[in-house]
């Protein structure tokens, strides 16, 4: 939010440095973010002076040039060539000088330098409106009043006004603060705890009269809980142009770009009080009327950027006796808005629903000034003085006549919130005994009544524009921040407890899989558990998704039922940015719909794509493949001591091949490559591969049992190998198993080392080359035993899976 620190000291007459303003601003609560210059026109025509032109001649090489010599106050007159057709003796002009910048309407900037046109030398410029950003004509140079005395600063003559801009960051909820005159009361405060008392300027509405009326506008609120307050007046007679200077420049500043001296009205009262206005041609008012109420869904609506809408139900619309006008609160209609045309309008300044207003705007993607603050919550009280001001103000720059009694329907009055504040609050809360006189000037100053003062407490009323109070520990905040958190000492004594957690609190196995994923080169990602709604279809999630009550967007309108998609996302924003090998996981949730209720369940997931080792002049590139992942899906088990793992087949819709892992038939994960109709819907066109981990399944599996350690054994390790023919539907899990069911005692492992398809084995045929490990750890195995294992492997192998060794 931008606050014009000249406009502020309308409110408060003070004349501390914007930095020091800041300071106390920031202090109470309204961040400064930072504070900027703006001059009303750019530049502050800083090297422009008041030029007398004393000679005034044709260009000898050119016909459409002049020589002229111009007085610029300077010790000598100096020679500038001038293209402008009405140049002439004896002008006062506007020259800008050698070194002056000068700035285009694109806010592009050049520098005056001296040199020659045409074999001519040229010291300055004579200059148009237009390059000095005074207008917008270049039919020729400006010409100057005859009184001004040469080299008088032209910033002297055309006023330039010089401000400075707060960027306040405000926080949602002080909606008391979105305005000139909000800041300005908090600042008050602040500036009365430093004992300087400042009064609070409003501007008077006392001279406000009803000149006749002659144009009656009836007004009917349908439902008073959507629209609790409507105010309206009309003003005739009135001539739509551009803003007087002042007025732009105080929108200027503030970011704003004036239309036209209604709007601009509008816009600037918004700002100033905080209290959105919205003016209707009252031409186009049919029937005389206006009837605030919602529509039928489906309605067509046009608003002013020309874009057909179609409304929801329970949009509030401001409409005349046959179509709407205005989504109420958040934007206005194509076909009622003021134009150069108008002559006579409806003013309306209303209070409407904040939850009504939110949800029209989210709905239609709208965020507007006016919306911005109504979804916050304006102050209720303010609606018939800010509909005044503004129509003093339309009145003084527009002329016209208001034309008709101020509408009011206000059915039932808003009452304001009682809160009893003790003492012992305060101090528990803050840490600190604040003076009680202390804290009731506090309370006074940001004009929350005392009511009743007790030996342990105080009595309030909380005014109605501070809708984010209402409870005891919202008033010892205000008191805090007022009082200022730098007054409040620091303790020279910390204290802390420590909380004792068991090892195998989920963090803590999180913290092991993360570590062991790290590694080996994967990040970890925290992606959105919001999507949009579209991405459901994409494995047929839509009737078990939970939808958002109020989403931010389209796009951020459910919870995920996949990890997959919030992944593939990531992928896709790494891959445009020429991010092509990927190993990424995540810890997250899904969410879906049950009989029961709504469900949340915890996932680790995991993301590859791309190479797996990058190319180098020692190696090749190595590109990941599904075993890899199957590997890293292995070792985090074995590092959290899950063993037993049986794979499977996957059914999974989301593979184009994967595997299942369950232990003891309980289902843990899928993991396998990504089905190409899923990454093409995000643009992918590397395979990628992805593993799903049920992780509430895979901390009911962790072994709690301590881990026993023992000695590395004396003896050695004995390997031999197999080569088994075998039937191509034969898997190597099948062989694994067999061997551990064969030897259990002396088996250490068993390891696939190579696999051969195709010349001179028979059709139908694979063969399997498995190394065995084997191991005594009380003495050195003999040739004997080791033939004797073997053997038995060896007949195992072919009576129950027809092997052949070759």
């Amino acid at each position: 939010m931008k606050i014009s620190y000249n406009w502020l000291k309308q409110f408060l007459q003070i004349d501390w440095a914007a930095e020091k303003t800041g300071e106390l601003l920031t202090d109470l609560g309204l961040e400064v973010e930072g504070i900027s210059n703006f001059e009303s026109v750019k530049g502050g025509l800083n090297g422009v002076v008041v030029g007398h032109v004393l000679s005034c001649e044709k260009h000898p090489n050119a016909d459409r040039l002049k020589v002229t010599t111009v007085d610029i106050g300077a010790e000598a007159p100096v020679q500038i060539v001038c293209g402008a057709p009405n140049v002439e003796k004896g002008q006062k002009v506007p020259v800008a000088t050698i070194g002056t910048t000068l700035y285009t309407n694109e806010g592009e900037s050049w520098q005056i330098k001296k040199g020659k046109i045409r074999g001519e030398e040229s010291h300055g410029m004579i200059c148009a409106e237009d390059e000095l950003g005074l207008g917008e004509s270049h039919v020729g140079i400006m010409v100057l009043g005859e009184t001004l005395v040469p080299g008088t600063p032209c910033a002297e003559v055309f006023e330039i006004e010089k401000d400075k801009v707060f960027e306040i960051g405000l926080t949602p909820n002080r909606a008391d603060a979105m305005s000139h005159f909000g800041v300005a009361r908090d600042l008050k405060a602040g500036l009365e705890q430093q004992e300087i008392q400042k009064e609070l300027l409003t501007p008077s509405t006392s001279n406000f009269l009803i000149d006749n009326r002659s144009l009656k506008i009836d007004v009917e609120v349908e439902n008073s809980q959507l629209a609790p307050r409507y105010c309206g007046v009309t003003i005739s007679n009135l001539i739509v142009q551009e803003s007087p200077d002042w007025l732009k420049n105080r929108l200027k500043a503030i970011g704003l770009s004036p239309i036209n001296n209604v709007v601009d009205v509008t816009n600037y009262v918004l700002h100033e009080l905080g209290q959105p206005l919205h003016a209707f041609d009252a031409a186009k008012i049919k029937g005389g009327k206006i009837e605030v109420k919602t529509l039928p869904a489906g309605t067509k609506f046009v608003t002013l950027d020309d874009v057909e809408r179609e409304l929801h139900e329970d949009d509030l619309m401001i409409c005349d006796a046959e179509h709407p006008m205005c989504i109420a609160g958040v934007f206005g209609g194509i076909k009622s808005g003021v134009t150069e045309h108008t002559s006579s309008i409806f003013l309306e300044s209303a209070y409407f629903n904040p939850v009504s207003i939110r949800k029209s705007a989210k709905r239609h993607g709208l965020n507007t000034d006016a919306s911005f603050r109504f979804e916050r919550g304006i102050d209720i009280n303010m609606t018939e003085y800010a509909l005044r001001r503004a129509a003093l103000l339309i009145k003084e720059i527009a002329g016209g006549d208001i034309s008709s009694e101020v509408v009011d329907l206000y059915p039932k009055k808003a009452q304001e919130r009682q809160v009893f504040l003790t003492f012992d609050k305060i101090n528990s809360l803050i840490g600190q005994e604040i003076p009680r006189d202390t804290i009731k000037s506090i309370l006074t100053s940001l004009e929350i009544k005392v009511n009743n003062v007790t030996e342990s407490g105080l009595g309030l009323t909380i005014p109605n524009y501070r809708v984010d109070v209402e409870r005891e520990v919202d008033v010892i905040e205000e008191i805090l921040r007022v009082y200022g958190y730098n007054n409040i000492d620091h303790k020279e004594k910390l204290t802390a407890s420590i909380a004792q957690t068991s090892k195998y609190e989920n963090h803590r196995i999180q913290d092991i899989a993360a570590n062991t994923f790290a590694a080996q080169g994967f990040y970890e990602i925290m992606t959105n558990s919001l999507v949009a709604s579209n991405t459901l279809e994409l494995n047929n999630s839509e009737a078990a998704a939970v939808g958002m009550l109020n989403p931010l967007s389209a796009d951020l309108s459910v919870l995920r039922t996949s990890m997959l998609f919030s992944g593939l996302q990531t992928i896709s924003y790494n891959l445009n940015r020429q991010k092509s090998n990927l190993k990424l996981f995540e810890f997250g949730k899904t969410y879906h719909k049950a009989d029961a209720g709504n469900k949340e369940h915890q996932h680790l997931a995991l993301y590859i794509t791309g190479d797996r080792k990058s190319s180098s002049w020692t190696s090749s590139t190595e590109k990941t493949d599904f075993f890899y992942l199957k590997g890293m899906i292995q070792s985090v088990f074995a590092r959290l001591g899950i063993n037993d793992i049986q794979l499977e087949p996957s059914t999974n819709g989301m593979f184009s091949e994967g595997l299942g892992a369950s232990v003891n038939g309980k289902h843990i994960g899928d993991f396998g490559v990504v089905a190409n109709t899923l990454t093409k819907e995000f643009d992918i066109k590397q395979t990628v591969f992805y593993a799903d981990l049920d992780w509430d399944a895979v901390l009911s599996l962790i072994n709690r049992k301590n881990k026993v350690f023992k000695d590395i054994p004396k003896y050695p390790e004995v390997t031999r190998d197999l080569a088994l023919l075998l039937d191509e539907g034969i898997s190597f899990q099948q062989v694994y198993d067999l061997a551990w069911g064969t030897e259990r005692k002396l088996l250490r492992n068993v390891n696939l080392f190579d696999v051969y398809l195709g010349k001179n084995l028979p059709q139908g045929k694979k063969s399997y080359a498995v190394s065995f490990t084997l191991l005594d750890e009380n003495k050195t195995l003999t040739d004997k035993q080791i033939d004797k294992i073997m053997s038995k492997l060896t007949s195992r192998f072919q009576k129950e899976l027809g092997a052949e060794l070759r």
